[in-house]
């Protein structure tokens, strides 16, 4: 037993076990609850949620305490395969905060849904794990690894309501779209195994680290450079399988299908969880493997980053699902989030505003989209989908601290001052305009007008219509306390944005021979 316990406690101090800490307490926790909940009975169902928020809590404890190994630069381990900067604690972050929100609404939510089942928490604290490996892997088996497990969680709790048709639908669909764009970017990922052995790694000296590592790649596509035929097609690959994981057009027709019939607090968690990861992934790649042949990916970014504010913004004027159309305007923020990729590759003082626009955006997003969907988990009721404009009918009247924060964070999604949604969308344009771009700057500008109208139309249902026999809606303690912490945030990250932008710029990291462009 000793010799256990040695074995053990060397891996976490000298074998970079340390690392790990953040996702074994989430893998611990939900094996936890996989266990216990049997034991449960249906009145005690609560106890499954308060597990698996504590496992976020200790989760974020030990992802504080990785700041100071972060700082120094040595948190790297596993043949070079995990990576620990402040680029992985700014997204695990994120993750976190997402995880803990949904919980927090998926209480009242399953118990309505009669489907209050332990898989549900674990689920998404598997899916967290991988997230978070896909954040800090410096490796593309890693983060390979990581992505799967994220997208196994997913389509398993898309269908998680299991004698909803819609729900079921959803699941099929996901799972089937998914598994396509992951065999694309595996397809791509094995083109970069190729080129990595390629590599002439005489640069690294002692140690090799594996063919799949990051830096061995960029050095292969660096010595192969702008305009190879290799390059060009792993380049292609990859980026549209992490298109399809964002919903970036022309590859996010499953996006408005998988709102709809998901479960409501899924949704949220797909929206802004899987998305924000998936955009980690990218980042990582593009800053990294992709960063000496940015001339092939700038433009064909902006491309579709003017494709996905189009449809998104014209597809979403015409909807009148909620959920349909959040995700047809989660497109269009995608879009911008794409803008400010396209401004970071142009030039060093482009890339410092606009990966801080980045960064800063996916912050926001993240706490308007969850707020935007909470509002309709609030409206849910026995035997009643209400996800549909109509339920909106009368808010104000009904519930005015629902229609009060909706209104805040539509104006917010919007892009309207002093909401943290406008601080997003000005630091991108600011991006684009100091590195030359204004014409996509204009674009990003102009495409404001129709979000305008579409969020304007939840609006006037929740505050202009008469709410005829809509009942009541039922704001539990934790629903407000969600609520408070999601408006709290989108408010003063708009009025007082700058430790906000301290935490964004906190998460940067300058690719190798950064000089500019």
């Amino acid at each position: 037993m000793s010799n256990i316990l040695n074995a053990f406690r060397s891996f976490m101090q000298q074998g970079g076990g340390g690392l790990l800490l953040p996702e074994m307490m989430l893998v611990l926790f939900a094996m936890g609850i996989l266990l216990t909940d049997y034991l449960l009975e249906a009145r005690d169902k609560y106890f499954n949620a308060l597990m698996a928020m504590l496992g976020v809590i200790f989760s974020a404890i030990c992802l504080w305490q990785l700041r100071p190994a972060a700082a120094s630069g040595q948190a790297i381990g596993f043949s070079n395969s995990l990576l620990v900067d402040p680029f992985f604690l700014f997204f695990g972050l994120i993750f976190l905060i997402a995880t803990a929100l949904v919980i927090i609404l998926s209480v009242r939510y399953l118990q309505i849904e009669d489907e209050n089942h332990g898989e549900y928490y674990a689920l998404i604290l598997f899916a967290t794990v991988g997230m978070m490996f896909m954040a800090s892997g410096y490796d593309l088996i890693v983060q390979f690894l990581g992505l799967e497990t994220m997208a196994i969680s997913f389509y398993v709790l898309a269908g998680f309501l299991r004698r909803d048709r819609r729900s079921n639908e959803s699941a099929v669909k996901y799972l089937l779209l998914g598994a396509f764009s992951s065999a694309i970017l595996a397809y791509g990922f094995s083109i970069l195994y190729g080129l990595g052995a390629t590599a002439n790694l005489s640069p690294f000296g002692g140690a090799l680290p594996p063919r799949t590592n990051l830096e061995v790649i960029q050095v292969a596509v660096e010595a192969r450079g702008h305009g190879d035929l290799l390059v060009l097609l792993a380049l292609v690959t990859v980026i549209s399988g992490l298109f399809f994981k964002v919903a970036a057009v022309p590859f996010h027709q499953w996006a408005p299908d998988i709102y709809e019939g998901s479960p409501t607090p899924i949704t949220a968690y797909i929206s802004v969880a899987s998305k924000t990861a998936s955009f980690a992934l990218l980042l990582r790649l593009l800053l990294t493997v992709f960063w000496p042949v940015r001339l092939d990916w700038e433009m064909l970014v902006a491309g579709v980053a003017i494709a996905s504010l189009t449809v998104g913004n014209f597809a979403a004027i015409t909807q009148t699902n909620i959920k349909r159309m959040l995700a047809y305007s989660s497109i269009s923020h995608v879009g911008y989030i794409l803008l400010g990729i396209v401004a970071a590759a142009s030039s060093a003082q482009g890339y410092l505003t606009g990966m801080k626009g980045v960064a800063f955006y996916l912050f926001v997003y993240g706490f308007m989209t969850i707020g935007a969907f909470a509002v309709v988990i609030v409206l849910q009721r026995q035997g009643v989908i209400s996800d549909e404009l109509d339920d909106l009918n009368g808010l104000y009247r009904r519930s005015p601290a629902s229609a009060v924060v909706l209104l805040i964070f539509m104006l917010s999604l919007a892009g309207i001052p002093p909401l943290a949604g406008f601080v997003g969308k000005y630091f991108i344009l600011q991006a684009l305009i100091e590195t030359g771009h204004n014409r996509l700057a204009l674009f990003g500008a102009l495409y404001i007008v129709p979000a305008l109208y579409y969020y304007f139309r939840i609006v006037a249902h929740a505050y202009l219509y008469e709410p005829g026999n809509a009942p009541t809606p039922k704001i539990t303690i934790g629903q407000g306390v969600a609520f408070a912490a999601l408006t709290f945030v989108t408010v003063v990250a708009g009025i007082y944005p700058e430790p906000f932008i301290h935490l964004a710029t906190y998460s940067l990291f300058f690719p190798a021979g950064f000089s500019g462009h």
